[in-house]
């Protein structure tokens, strides 16, 4: 896949892995990388180094392009994610699932817990999955716990599509693929997807392909 051996201490690796350029390769599922989980950042990388790698995360994920990157996505087993999301969607998409834009940010060591009963299915995809996705009900609000990259203490509420995309980054952290969650009977082409589930909502594809919503 193009990444650092193992064997090599972890700053080490980085710093191989850096050496290659950008964007860097995505890790595909099938790899064992993305089932291991992470070792909390506890200063690993020195800060200059810790800037790089955020900053190829950011031009990796830009260039994808999504809308969130974990580490272990591109062979770095630390719990470090970014997220950033423009939301170039319609209104009417925009008011159905709660996409508003979200700045670019760095999530270290990441957490998070439900807040209330309340869940939202949406069709979901993944960079490590490229040409599918799934629909996935998650917690529609979750209280995100954390450090940003320069150790400031982050606690926060998110909703919406924000709250769908730092529980999938932190998830990946934890070596569970959004496909451990989704309805299986719902997988689709992007191709299908684009052509017959573009809906706002995946009511018609529930109904078409047979699998319950909540």
């Amino acid at each position: 896949m193009g990444t650092p051996s193992d064997r090599a201490p972890l700053a080490e690796r980085v710093e191989e892995l850096l050496a290659g350029g950008v964007p860097l390769t995505i890790v595909a599922a099938g790899d064992p990388m993305l089932r291991r989980g992470t070792e909390p950042y506890d200063g690993q990388l020195r800060p200059a180094l810790l800037a790089r790698f955020v900053e190829a995360l950011r031009v990796t994920m830009r260039a994808a392009p999504g809308v969130g990157l974990a580490a272990p996505q591109v062979g770095v087993e630390l719990r470090i994610a970014v997220i950033e999301d423009p939301a170039p969607v319609p209104e009417e998409v925009r008011r159905a699932r709660g996409r508003v834009p979200q700045p670019f940010r760095v999530l270290v060591n990441p957490a998070y817990e439900p807040l209330g009963g309340a869940r939202a299915a949406f069709f979901e995809g993944c960079l490590s999955v490229p040409g599918w996705q799934a629909v996935v009900a998650r917690p529609a609000e979750v209280r995100l716990t954390g450090q940003d990259e320069h150790g400031h203490a982050l606690d926060e509420v998110f909703t919406g599509w924000p709250a769908r995309i730092v529980q999938h980054e932190t998830d990946h952290l934890d070596g569970v693929l959004y496909l451990d969650r989704a309805e299986t009977r719902s997988l689709s082409s992007n191709q299908a997807v684009t052509e017959r589930w573009a809906q706002p909502t995946p009511e018609e594809a529930a109904r078409a392909l047979g699998f319950e919503l909540p």
